[in-house]
């Protein structure tokens, strides 16, 4: 795929949309656009945070571990941003992400995520945005698990 490709894919994913022709040549020039097949990991719990993933196509499952073993939490589909948490809190991963069936993925280097979303307010906008629904899907599905919990009490 060449420079002019990718720009033409960046411009379609909702959260870019809006950037000039020369930041989405940038972004292109500066990210790699990774495939992935089933069962393969993106980043796995603990990893250094060095790079965020916007998926461009397929869906990617978000790992919780117990003493039980792995199991899926989250399923993230296309234009989903992962791995950004961690890297705007300068953690470590806090799960395992893995493709569910093919997956094509665009990784940016962290330092260049931070960039975008610093320089970019409508960008930075879309990021909060997405984090705020990950906060109140978890929030539900920790109500939920309480709820299990009473019933099973």
């Amino acid at each position: 795929m060449d420079i002019h490709q990718e720009v033409d894919l960046l411009r379609k994913i909702p959260m870019l949309a809006r950037l000039d022709t020369s930041k989405l040549k940038l972004l292109a020039f500066t990210s790699r656009l990774m495939h992935y097949e089933d069962g393969e990991v993106l980043f796995s719990i603990n990893d250094p945070a060095d790079s965020v993933y916007l998926v461009i196509e397929g869906e990617v499952e978000i790992m919780a571990t117990t003493k039980a073993g792995d199991f899926t939490s989250v399923v993230r589909g296309v234009n989903s941003l992962v791995g950004e948490m961690a890297v705007i809190s300068k953690s470590r991963r806090s799960a395992t992400v893995r493709a569910s069936g093919h997956v094509a993925a665009l990784c940016m280097e962290g330092s260049i995520f931070l960039q975008l979303i610093t320089s970019n307010p409508d960008v930075a906008l879309d990021v909060l945005r997405q984090l705020s629904d990950k906060l109140v899907e978890a929030h539900h599905a920790n109500e939920a698990l309480y709820s299990q919990l009473e019933l099973h009490s």
